[in-house]
């Protein structure tokens, strides 16, 4: 039996007698966790999701008193100032110097991108006293090679002044300590909300419906939609942000879209037989939010084998494809249109799975927790 999906120096239990621990989230701007709320309650925050950001909120059952960064208003002269700046350094000073005394009542900084961690580093640096901060990494390493000499001198000075680097992908943890062979990394495997599960169903397997989503910029839209040509007994949906819609020109069976609610997106998987998460190569595991979604919703699904994603769930959950392979991921959806049943077991494994590993956001959150008590020696 595989072994349960744990990080590094991972504990099981709470925290709960240990003192209070003072942590600040710093977000990007457009997560900001009052409008978060409000677009969680309205149902139109489309996704797994839960009323505070990536669940964050679940620390204040853990022994910790949370405080969220907040996006100020600003007239457009400021915001272009900023956002200028954002695209020079690769990372939003002004937004972490807006939060100033949030950062210095803290024991310790939570990040979710290096755009965040990278942030705050720059705006404590020349304090004396200043908050442990755990830098969550996500692209970061999969573009080190492409950055500039300033860039990387840069960043290499900032992340002096992280304490600890966390990364998704056992894939990115190899090469985040090879670059950095004296600083603190450790494998946290993200998930999402958990709790919510419904039990796989045998779907139909002609017609067969393909529903593929999500903005990730190592989504491979090109190679799924090359992948339907030829095929006519298969439709897709492609649910995405980021997705050229000419795509689906000349091919009467793609279509190209966005899902406005997350009710609207619950129909989209009530429709499906199995979603499809292509993906380029990749370090950070690059489409694992959409896989944990589907498992939870009881789909079968076919992804690429890339960035780590076989450390979450393992072939005989997920069928996995090369990148970059239309063939491969054509034949791997004609295996869940000949054989429904065989996809209903492996979507019963994935659950499985992900509940005997303890994947979701409970463990993702205890697990900071831990960190941070570590860190603090508390």
């Amino acid at each position: 039996m595989r072994e349960p999906l744990r990080a590094e120096s991972d504990r099981a239990g709470t925290p709960s007698l240990a003192p209070s621990l003072r942590v600040f989230v710093h977000l990007a701007t457009d997560k900001d966790a009052a409008a978060w709320r409000r677009a969680w309650q309205a149902g139109t925050l489309v996704g797994v999701n839960e009323e505070t950001p990536y669940g964050y909120g679940r620390a204040e059952r853990m022994g910790c008193t949370l405080a969220f960064s907040r996006a100020f208003p600003e007239k457009p002269a400021v915001r272009f100032l900023r956002l200028g700046l954002r695209v020079l350094a690769g990372f939003d000073l002004l937004h972490a110097l807006r939060q100033g005394r949030a950062l210095r009542e803290a024991d310790v900084v939570w990040t979710h991108t290096e755009s965040q961690f990278l942030a705050v580093a720059a705006a404590l640096a020349f304090r004396a006293q200043r908050p442990q901060l755990i830098g969550q990494s996500v692209w970061l390493f999969d573009r080190w090679e492409r950055l500039g000499p300033l860039h990387r001198m840069l960043y290499r000075r900032l992340i002096r002044d992280v304490d600890v680097l966390t990364v998704h992908s056992t894939e990115n943890l190899a090469v985040a300590r090879a670059l950095f062979p004296g600083k603190r990394v450790l494998h946290v495997p993200f998930g999402i909300p958990s709790e919510r599960i419904t039990p796989p169903v045998r779907r139909p397997g002609r017609p067969l419906r393909v529903l593929a989503l999500g903005s990730d910029r190592h989504r491979d839209w090109a190679c799924l939609a090359a992948a339907l040509d030829g095929v006519p007994e298969a439709s897709a949906i492609i649910l995405s942000g980021t997705a050229p819609r000419r795509l689906a020109r000349g091919r009467p069976n793609l279509r190209v879209g966005r899902a406005r609610s997350q009710a609207e997106l619950a129909a989209h998987f009530a429709e499906a037989s199995v979603v499809c998460v292509p993906l380029k190569p990749n370090r950070h595991a690059s489409g694992i939010t959409v896989i944990q979604e589907a498992v939870l919703a009881g789909l079968p699904v076919v992804a690429t084998a890339t960035g780590g994603l076989e450390g979450y769930f393992g072939p005989d959950a997920v069928r996995y494809v090369p990148p970059g392979d239309p063939a491969a991921l054509r034949a791997a959806l004609l295996e869940i249109a000949a054989d429904p049943e065989a996809a209903r077991a492996r979507a019963e494994r994935a659950q499985a799975r992900m509940i005997e590993a303890g994947i979701g956001a409970e463990t993702y959150i205890r697990r900071h927790v831990e960190i941070s008590r570590e860190m603090l020696d508390r």
